[in-house]
């Protein structure tokens, strides 16, 4: 996502953008962004999503929410999220599509609040893989229970074509 604000005058921001940084959020990169947000009358913090952690071949890291979450606590401020779980999200999504949600539309991911629980916000069905950062305990989730889980996204098309033939 950096290289989108690749020339973007930051001498005099007038917010703070929370997105996929990966490697560059680091303690300095928080700790500026806390102290643009404390030096604005009005704090505004927008955040690319809302998730815990994501899996990477060397294992989960942090998402992009937990940072959201701290600077959310030290500044005293509530983040508007623009990605998932947002439902603005899922149905620009939908409507670039011209799709008719929930009709036309199933969600498949493998995190089952921002992906499984936001499209169901939208009243869009919603698949769970077993794969990714899946746990064991998202079928237990106290929240959200998916319309239905497998074990991959191979066994997820076979489900919606064997669907689809009836």
């Amino acid at each position: 996502v950096l290289p989108e604000f690749d020339g973007l005058d930051v001498s005099d921001p007038n917010c703070v953008v929370l997105g996929d940084a990966a490697e560059f959020f680091t303690y300095d990169s928080l700790n500026e962004a806390f102290r643009v947000l404390l030096g604005l009358e009005t704090p505004v913090l927008l955040s690319l999503g809302r998730g815990r952690y994501y899996k990477e071949t060397d294992g989960l890291k942090l998402d992009v929410g937990a940072y959201m979450k701290a600077l959310e606590y030290a500044c005293d401020v509530e983040a508007e999220v623009v990605g998932k779980p947002s439902k603005a999200f899922f149905m620009a999504a939908v409507n670039d599509m011209v799709l008719r949600a929930p009709v036309q539309v199933l969600m498949i991911g493998d995190d089952i609040v921002n992906d499984v629980g936001g499209a169901q916000l939208c009243g869009i069905s919603a698949l769970q893989v077993r794969t990714g950062k899946f746990m064991p305990s998202d079928e237990h989730h106290p929240s959200v229970k998916a319309d239905g889980v497998v074990d991959n996204l191979a066994n997820a098309v076979d489900l919606l074509l064997s669907e689809w033939k009836k």
